[in-house]
């Protein structure tokens, strides 16, 4: 493996570190566990110091919040995902088969060891100046600091009681997958104003609340 990965954004003087962080415990000794370690507190601080400049006025119980927000497992699991990660993970015979390449807890697990190479190889500002951009997106989509820390289906609701309408109908439209990376659709429905919304996840509770994102977004071009 050479060291440079254009959709990476950083090309590696030692290739080694970035192999080690693309290999998951059950496909060798040397594996990504203590990389994990280190862009764990990597990735945290990198998100606290963004959110700390673009919200100067917040408190820190709502740079809290937001911070785990976007460092959440999931939520480095898209990141992993818009990196191609997953095509490039070290995976032993087990999770080749089961599909561990897909998962949300290796995805993320790999984009902080990821993280902690590209600190390892360069130092702290060039990380810094890698990583950053991975989250600038989400960043820039997290709720006003007052919503923040309310999930979809919660703002969802409020916003029609507020208005004394109907709440929403959720509705399970399919499960796939195997028994351990299963992906529900759920369909989330409003009478008042009359709009229907599907959102997929690896739980119902995951998709609905996908669903009421997607709702909500739909609210905000109607009013």
């Amino acid at each position: 493996m050479n060291g440079r990965n254009d959709s990476f954004g950083h090309a590696f003087k030692d290739a080694g570190l970035l192999a080690q962080a693309l290999t998951h415990r059950s496909a060798a000794a040397v594996h990504n566990e203590r990389l994990e370690f280190l862009g764990d507190a990597l990735v945290n601080l990198i998100v606290a110091e963004a959110l700390f400049e673009y919200w100067p006025k917040a408190d820190e119980g709502t740079l809290t919040r937001a911070r785990a927000e976007l460092v959440r497992e999931s939520a480095l699991a898209v990141i992993a995902r818009e990196l191609d990660i997953g095509s490039r993970l070290i995976l032993g015979p087990g999770e080749l088969k089961s599909g561990g390449h897909r998962r949300d807890s290796i995805l993320a697990d790999a984009l902080e060891a990821l993280v902690a190479a590209i600190h390892l190889d360069a130092g702290f500002e060039t990380c810094r100046a890698v990583v950053l951009p991975w989250f600038e997106a989400s960043i820039a989509a997290l709720p006003p600091p007052n919503k923040l820390g309310k999930d979809a289906k919660t703002r969802l609701q409020e916003w029609l009681q507020a208005r004394q309408k109907p709440l929403p109908i959720y509705a399970l439209l399919s499960e796939s997958g195997d028994e351990h990376a299963k992906i529900f659709r759920v369909e989330c429905g409003l009478t008042d104003p009359a709009i229907s919304c599907e959102g997929e996840g690896s739980s119902r509770r995951a998709a609905e609340q996908m669903a009421a994102e997607a709702v909500l977004q739909q609210v905000d071009r109607h009013r």
